[in-house]
């Protein structure tokens, strides 16, 4: 019985960053015997490559594709996915359903399967578009220009790290990179299916204090396109995986029992 509760959980980091994020909540997570896969996208983290050399979502999901590729046949994930790392997710499910036990979104965008995939980045453009001091850029590609990013340090500390040990913002300062959303790319893609990312069960964990995607902004995501359930970390900032990753590790021994 006790084997069955080991999970193989795959973990996927948010635009900026790199799989140094879950440096925290891997050990807890192997600790209680949990396979844990922290997934390095393209350009991100200790990956060489530019942004600039990314052309499309498709390239930089490719880690996360090319680790699900090679799991054992019949070997289901829990695919946990960071704030932007929700439409890699999301990406990965529609490709990839029989895979996946549960889609955890962290924090995430949560796409749903009747718009294009940029559809909730350009909602939250709207409604939460103030990036302060990061610096907006734009590439031009083989099919077009890509905006790009690189995080500011004053959005960093207010927005995303401000419950966190002073020494993960110092962290992240140092190893933050330039990155994309793809909304132009996302913008023309064909919409997730009902029979692929549809069909596989989700659960939202937010933190109550998140800057970075704020809870109203959540809630209409959520409303928007339902999961099965919902999970609140109390004074959880948008790295809940630094600031929060006790409290984390035990929602999500809750999952992987469930």
């Amino acid at each position: 019985m006790e084997s069955k509760l080991k999970q193989h959980f795959v973990l996927v980091h948010n635009a900026f960053h790199g799989a140094w994020i879950w440096y925290k909540l891997k050990p807890l997570l192997e600790s209680a015997g949990h396979r844990v896969t922290a997934v390095e996208l393209a350009a991100s983290g200790i990956d060489p490559r530019p942004i600039q050399a990314v052309e499309s979502f498709d390239e930089y999901s490719q880690p996360l594709i090319q680790t699900l590729e090679s799991l054992p046949e019949n070997e289901k994930v829990i695919l946990v996915g960071s704030s932007f790392g929700g439409i890699n997710i999301a990406f990965a499910a529609d490709k990839f359903p029989a895979k996946i036990k549960v889609l955890v979104f962290l924090n995430a965008f949560l796409p749903d399967t009747t718009h294009v995939p940029s559809y909730v980045l350009d909602k939250y453009s709207e409604m939460h578009g103030d990036f302060e001091d990061c610096e907006l850029s734009s590439h031009e590609t083989r099919k077009g220009p890509m905006s790009l990013l690189k995080m500011g340090p004053k959005f960093m500390k207010t927005r995303l790290y401000q419950e966190c040990p002073i020494q993960d913002y110092e962290l992240a300062k140092m190893l933050h990179r330039q990155g994309s959303f793809f909304k132009e790319d996302l913008s023309k893609r064909e919409k997730f299916s009902e029979e692929g990312y549809g069909l596989v069960r989700r659960v939202y964990i937010m933190g109550s204090e998140d800057k970075g995607i704020p809870c109203d902004f959540i809630r209409w995501m959520i409303d928007n396109f339902k999961v099965s359930k919902v999970y609140n970390i109390d004074g959880g900032d948008h790295m809940l995986m630094l600031s929060k990753p006790k409290q984390l590790f035990d929602l999500l021994s809750v999952i992987a029992a469930d």
